[in-house]
């Protein structure tokens, strides 16, 4: 397999003027006010409550702003470059690039991303917001998979340094570059790999969070005590089961069931972050997860 080669030039780190954003949650809405705040034009498409994500975006630009972390730019500027339409066949078609930021079901996936395609320009770059589906597999359902890469985001967009760039073996090198650049452009910084499911964050991430719970599970100690051990002994900036409330509960486990199905039972979810998810404890969202976020 061919390995990434993080000192390619990028050749361009100016921000795309107009972006597609599909999903209006936590993560697309974050995603659409780091590319506004920086100018660009972003459409979100939305197929429920529309409204409700131009809150969080404004919100986001609220808390930003407290922070003095706009450089100056003011949020209902900001706001006013960010619009929405209903579902994704209803996006511009002249945008540089969309983000499909929807669950992760390959299904939903798919469905969105074929949507895509046949709504914007030849040009367009189309990528996956993904944390573990094989951008291959995703890409295998477009007319032109060349045109598809990963750029996974952290939670939360605006605050983190990091985007992983996936690199399909059909994503174009020049698209690869696009998006190196714009990156760059977003003040973040890029960890190219190759296509594999979970990539290099959530094979790490979840593997060590899907121990945590099963300490917890086994009584071997508190859940503040397996984090605090993380955040002290080994200098994480979040326990790994704080961060899995962070991320949503429901969202680890269809994680690590789509990685146990790839990778193997080393990845197979304990039962108690099943039980959790179906009482309803998915983390910070839901007021309580493995801590009370209330």
């Amino acid at each position: 397999m061919t390995q990434p080669d993080p000192s390619r030039t990028v050749p361009d780190a100016a921000v795309p003027a107009r972006v597609g954003v599909v999903g209006g949650g936590r993560m697309g809405a974050g995603i659409a006010q780091v590319f506004a705040t920086l100018g660009s034009a972003v459409t979100i498409a939305e197929t429920g409550d529309r409204q409700a994500a131009l809150t969080r975006v404004s919100d986001g630009l609220a808390r930003a702003h407290e922070r003095g972390s706009l450089g100056g730019a003011d949020p209902a500027a900001v706001l006013g470059r960010v619009s929405t339409v209903a579902a994704p066949d209803e996006l511009p078609a002249a945008l540089d690039l969309v983000v499909e930021a929807v669950p992760e079901f390959v299904d939903l996936k798919l469905a969105v991303l074929t949507s895509v395609e046949k709504t914007v320009d030849a040009g367009t770059v189309i990528a996956s917001n993904t944390s573990s589906i094989s951008i291959a597999e995703l890409g295998a359902a477009l007319n032109d998979p060349t045109r598809l890469i990963g750029m996974h985001f952290f939670n939360p967009v605006p605050a983190s340094a990091l985007v992983e760039i996936v690199r399909a073996p059909a994503t174009a090198a020049a698209v690869l570059d696009r998006v190196r650049g714009w990156v760059a452009g977003l003040g973040k910084t890029e960890v190219l790999v190759n296509d594999s499911p979970g990539f290099a964050t959530s094979r790490l991430g979840v593997c060590l969070g899907l121990e945590a719970i099963r300490m917890l599970e086994e009584g071997v100690a508190d859940a503040e005590s397996i984090d605090r051990a993380m955040e002290l002994g080994y200098r994480h900036p979040m326990g790994p089961l704080r961060s899995t409330d962070l991320v949503g509960l429901d969202v680890r486990l269809a994680i690590a069931e789509h990685l146990e199905r790839t990778l193997g039972p080393r990845f197979a979810p304990p039962a108690l972050l099943r039980e959790k998810v179906a009482r309803g404890e998915l983390g910070r969202k839901t007021g309580r997860g493995f801590f009370d976020w209330t």
